[in-house]
């Protein structure tokens, strides 16, 4: 069982910066890939970042195409945590930002394919 609490979200101007947090709880967290979605108002729930264990200690991180060159994803198996840093925030980036953990990631995209999720924590991005 794992459980998250995301924290970190607020209000923004378009092109200023922000770190979201997750605090993950469980012995085995490190084992689990770790994902951030976000969901606007009246959309669906979308993929925004990934980061996993790709052989020995390699890291393997994966970008929507909307975030890629502006968020970073990260982790630190060691305090449990997972971070998104979100630099030149778009007014578009406007959601309520998950946390997701999986045992077998399966498909990095498909928010189905992960076991535990967090509460969220709102970002809004002002033009």
């Amino acid at each position: 069982q794992v459980q998250l609490v995301e924290s970190g979200g607020g209000l923004v101007q378009a092109g200023d910066s922000l770190r979201l947090s997750c605090a993950a709880s469980g012995r085995t967290f490190s084992s689990y890939a770790m994902g951030w979605f976000r969901q606007a108002p009246g959309k669906e729930r979308e993929f925004v970042a990934t980061i996993r264990w790709s052989g020995g200690a390699a890291l393997y991180a994966y970008y929507a195409d909307s975030v890629k060159g502006r968020f970073t994803i990260s982790r630190d198996n060691a305090k449990n945590m997972v971070y998104l840093q979100m630099n030149s925030l778009k007014p578009e980036d406007t959601a309520v930002y998950y946390c997701a953990a999986a045992r077998t990631q399966t498909s990095a995209v498909v928010a189905d394919t992960y076991d535990y999720w967090g509460q969220g924590t709102q970002v809004t991005v002002s033009s």
